[in-house]
């Protein structure tokens, strides 16, 4: 039985769910990061799954850190070293492996995403936040810097000088300006998130399989790729849709003016 993760399938749709909501379901100082590896490789051993929504229970998304054990990392028998290797071998391989994830994640922000909690949420394609939702890049504020990827993934979804002000001052944003800020896509009422992002799902689950997981790769390594190298890319991967049956079910049912039935 999880600790820290619920795995709940409903079709095509993946929700994973942190459930720690006492603790404000922080990503160390617990089993989060194993159950989150695990948890990845079954969606990307499973084929029918076609989109995961990452959400949470209680009042906060994700408060980042175990305080408690940033405390005991100050401690003089815990080496440098030891904590590049903790970083290395724990949320570091979460940044990887939830990133590069071969379906799109859609994060339900549903309170309080606070230092590695924000950054979690920037490892998902999208963005859907309750109107009670808070955001903070606080590394800072603890006299740290982010050590999960964050100085990375912010500036590419805010850009450059807003990725700044947020990592230089550790200030909190509401809905509202991380809507404006382009850090998510859209603001609903608090009630309506779950079933904002299952229908934000349902929009992308209809898709072809291949066609999406393809997809999502492409997006990734255009981040930093030449345009000659995705141009390459995008041939070789569109080589492979056109010889698949769902291609042709998709043109045929468009022609015939139905819906298509994916395998």
């Amino acid at each position: 039985m999880s600790d820290f993760l619920l795995y709940e399938q409903d079709g095509p749709v993946v929700t994973l769910t942190m459930n720690q909501p006492e603790q404000r379901n922080p990503l160390t100082g617990n089993t989060a990061i194993p159950e989150f590896l695990a948890a990845i490789e079954r969606i990307h051993d499973d084929r029918s799954v076609r989109c995961v929504i990452l959400a949470a229970n209680g009042p906060s998304f994700c408060a980042g850190g175990n305080l408690h054990k940033m405390k005991r990392q100050a401690l003089p028998e815990v080496t440098e070293v030891d904590i590049r290797q903790d970083y290395r071998r724990g949320i570091q391989r979460l940044t990887l492996n939830l990133f590069n994830l071969e379906v799109p994640v859609i994060a339900a922000v549903n309170g309080h995403a606070i230092g590695a909690g924000l950054d979690l949420a920037c490892m998902c394609d999208i963005r859907i936040a309750s109107e009670k939702a808070k955001f903070a890049e606080s590394f800072i504020k603890l006299g740290i810097i982010p050590g999960d990827g964050g100085a990375w993934l912010l500036q590419r979804i805010v850009g450059m000088s807003r990725a700044a002000e947020l990592a230089f001052t550790g200030d909190t944003i509401d809905a509202q300006q991380a809507l404006d800020w382009n850090l998510v896509s859209r603001v609903v009422p608090h009630d309506q998130l779950m079933p904002a992002a299952r229908e934000m799902a349902g929009r992308i689950a209809v898709n072809a399989a291949h066609s999406i997981r393809l997809t999502k790769r492409l997006m990734r390594e255009a981040i930093h790729g030449r345009l000659s190298e995705v141009l390459e890319l995008s041939a070789v991967f569109q080589a492979i849709c056109h010889k698949t049956p769902d291609h042709s079910e998709a043109v045929n049912a468009f022609l015939e003016k139905r819906a298509p039935q994916f395998s």
